[in-house]
């Protein structure tokens, strides 16, 4: 039996009931795992960064007795092999992954989770495969744009000037005339001496700009070595290439989404992906319910946030 949880809170640390690696193309190894209930209703966690990769936390979200919940690390991230691999590595290929594993594990149709990158994958998923997905739920919606890009590289330099500069302090004076291109080729440079320093700082500027109130256990999570590499490294990569998305963009597909439901949770003070974005998705999309939270930033973590996103997935139970 699984004891009763508080209204609003996450639910008890939990194992894996089964964990694998999933051999990809290109060299590519996935890690995954499954959650709960064996013959509950299916739920895909989706990380984000790119490349963040998932944690034991992430297993909480979900009702053990009722969900079950399968969670991967995506390519390069986390507990997939290579760690920090760029060949082969594009949303493509993570949206024929997700496909990969559905199969795998013989799963018909699933409920979405995710949030930031993991909603911006969530949406391109479903845009290719509308017919294997029951709902969406959503948090710090991020669509991809060079404009949102733009705001992460530079535009938050507005509200955390003191974050920003050590992020871009971190390259030689030269080098900071173009952020992304100095830091992709820092983190890409075979010497550990170069891209681990490189890796941690933007990594630690992510972490700082990420929670309503400083939170420095946040920070330091995204500034561990194997989160950072991957984290840092996957996500420059994808911001170089417009995050390997069709040039209509994830809203000039939104009708691929007709029938879908979702449930869209933002943080009203959400730096990193501010609420503009959710708004336009939700204004776009008939079939989503946008939820305000407002005293938060963009850590799913967040206590309004984690409360909203788990009465988002309760919504989804099927009775």
């Amino acid at each position: 039996m699984i004891a009763a949880m508080p209204r609003g809170d996450l639910f008890p640390d939990i194992a894996p009931y089964e964990t694998g690696l999933l051999p990809l193309s290109g060299g590519h190894v996935m890690y995954w795992e499954q959650v709960g209930n064996p013959r509950g209703q299916p739920v895909l966690f989706l990380h984000g960064g790119p490349g963040a990769g998932a944690g034991a936390v992430h297993r909480r979200f979900f009702d053990p007795g009722h969900w079950r919940v399968v969670i991967f690390d995506q390519r390069g991230a986390g507990r997939s092999r290579p760690l920090g691999e760029l060949r082969d590595n594009t949303t493509p290929h993570l949206v024929a992954d997700i496909e990969t594993l559905r199969r795998f594990l013989g799963i018909e149709r699933w409920l979405l989770f995710g949030g930031s990158w993991g909603s911006t994958l969530a949406l391109a998923y479903a845009q290719e495969h509308p017919e294997r997905v029951t709902g969406c739920v959503l948090r710090g919606v991020f669509l991809g744009r060079r404009a949102e890009v733009e705001w992460f590289l530079t535009g938050l330099r507005r509200v955390f000037p003191d974050a920003w500069a050590a992020f871009a302090e971190h390259l030689a004076p030269h080098e900071r005339g173009d952020l992304l291109g100095s830091y992709l080729a820092r983190l890409c440079h075979p010497d550990p001496s170069v891209h681990l320093p490189a890796a941690r700082a933007w990594s630690q500027y992510e972490g700082s700009c990420s929670t309503l109130l400083p939170s420095p256990e946040t920070v330091a999570s995204f500034a561990q070595d194997r989160t950072a590499l991957g984290l840092a490294r996957i996500e420059a990569h994808y911001f170089a290439h417009d995050l390997f998305l069709p040039a209509e963009g994830l809203l000039g597909r939104i009708g691929r989404l007709a029938g879908i439901p979702a449930e869209i949770v933002q943080g009203r003070y959400d730096m990193v992906c501010p609420p503009e974005t959710a708004f336009e998705l939700a204004a776009a999309w008939p079939g989503a319910r946008l939820t305000v939270v407002p005293d938060a930033g963009h850590s799913a973590l967040e206590p309004g946030v984690r409360t909203a996103l788990v009465g988002a997935v309760e919504r989804f139970r099927r009775r």
